[in-house]
């Protein structure tokens, strides 16, 4: 079963770091089955409970992954392996287009809005016991869902988007729970889903978002969660359309134990009006970001969502890091209050880029997708030919690889940096690395 290598130790932290060092030395690959439980504890003169407690304790960390009586497997993709390890580096003369970061030129300058943060802290510098929310960051937050329609909940102020997104997951489920997630989708998500012992289950998706039978087909085979991109999703574009919107909430209403997750982080980055989900589904949770609008640095997410979920996420917040900095909250409010950003205006200057880059591939019988945000996703044939013969010909695009489950091969680019010369050249040497392709979906 295990080959040569055998597993060793008394307590249920040796076994499992025996299995651990395994994995990362090779000596056991992925999809390779463990003992039973009791077969091993009968091999280490251990109780079983000793075994079930090391294999409780790798699931977690998303070492291994147990279908009931089919057993425990080594899983396909460790933890340690992280999709954002899989990446074209610019080597001096390549323009690159798989960073994934906002145009600087569009960010706005943040020496006002910390001055301001700065005045605030001199006269009321926040100490142990304060209030972890700014009270004028969360007037701004909740004015602005109020406009957009997010049903009214507690906030909570998060680091980042995939920070919120994580806290919420391990406030509902437990190793082995099942998530839906897009397919393609956000790589970094399919990572912490894997690294906390969930399994996750492809959504095919289309330009309107995930498709309403695939989440059903998800929730029928046990996701208990799912979580959507409302608009500008990484890396398609795709944004919830109307339409899309009622037919999604259809499917959910159907499901209400349905843990519901929705990542807005094209929030002021993009023009398409948000339909959102929230409210549908017993737990909810609906995350914006500031880190496309205002930068990546600048490590604030404000969450929203059902009273138990939102309180849960407060109450693990005050257990590790306490609260999000409340300068850091001084300065998102400063720019909110200020309108720093023309949400109009930077919507106009990525769509300009990435409708021009779409239409000039279309012209050359290239396939690709892109209806908001700062990404294109160019379907290919072969993922891994397309990225080195753009890589000779002066471009680095990221891998499909970083963002697919089982959806097609595909590259994003992204158009931040592009001017308007550089569109036709792109498109040229995107045609000639790629070759024209029939018309598919996703998923």
């Amino acid at each position: 079963m295990l080959g040569e290598y055998r597993i060793v130790g008394r307590r249920a932290s040796e076994i499992a770091a025996s299995v651990e060092r395994a994995v990362g030395a090779g000596d056991l690959e992925p999809g390779q089955l463990l003992p039973p439980m009791r077969e091993l504890a009968t091999e280490l003169g251990v109780n079983p409970n000793t075994v079930a407690a090391a294999y409780r304790t790798l699931r977690e960390r998303g070492v291994i992954e147990t279908a009931g009586r089919r057993g425990s497997r080594i899983r396909p993709r460790p933890a340690s392996t992280a999709r954002g390890s899989i990446r074209v580096d610019a080597p001096p003369g390549v323009r690159d287009l798989g960073d994934g970061n906002p145009d600087v030129s569009l960010l706005p300058p943040l020496d006002a809005a910390l001055t301001a943060a700065a005045r605030r802290h001199a006269k009321e510098p926040g100490l142990y016991g304060h209030e972890p929310l700014d009270a004028e960051f969360v007037r701004l937050a909740r004015a602005a869902m109020d406009t957009d329609g997010i049903p009214a909940g507690p906030l909570a102020a998060t680091s980042g988007s995939l920070d919120a997104i994580e806290r919420v997951l391990a406030a509902h489920l437990r190793a082995g729970d099942a998530v839906a997630v897009e397919d393609p989708g956000w790589g970094s998500l399919l990572d912490l889903v894997s690294a906390l012992g969930l399994k996750v289950l492809p959504v095919a998706l289309d330009d309107d978002g995930p498709l309403p039978e695939e989440v059903e087909r998800a929730l029928s085979a046990g996701a208990r969660a799912l979580v959507v991109t409302d608009r500008a999703q990484n890396p398609t574009g795709a944004a919830l359309s109307r339409r899309r919107a009622d037919e999604l909430r259809t499917v959910l209403a159907r499901s209400p134990g349905t843990l519901l997750i929705e990542d807005d982080h094209g929030y002021a980055i993009v023009d398409q009006p948000l339909h959102p989900l929230a409210g549908v589904t017993d737990h909810w949770a609906y995350v914006r970001s500031t880190a496309k609008a205002y930068g990546p640095d600048l490590r604030v997410a404000v969450l929203t969502g059902d009273d138990v979920t939102v309180d849960r996420v407060l109450g693990r917040l005050g257990l590790g890091p306490g609260w999000v900095s409340r300068l850091l909250q001084h300065t998102v409010a400063h720019l909110w209050a200020s309108d720093a950003v023309d949400p109009v205006a930077v919507a106009r200057a990525y769509g300009g880029r990435r409708d021009a880059l779409i239409d000039a591939l279309a012209r050359r019988g290239v396939q690709a997708r892109g209806r908001s945000g700062m990404n294109v996703w160019v379907s290919v044939p072969d993922e891994t030919g397309a990225v080195t013969r753009l890589l000779h010909a002066g471009w680095a695009v990221a891998p499909g690889a970083r963002f697919r489950l089982s959806s097609p091969p595909g590259v994003r680019l992204t158009v931040s940096g592009l001017r308007q010369a550089d569109i036709e050249p792109l498109a040229e040497a995107v045609a000639s690395a790629v070759g024209p392709m029939p018309a598919r979906s996703y998923g």
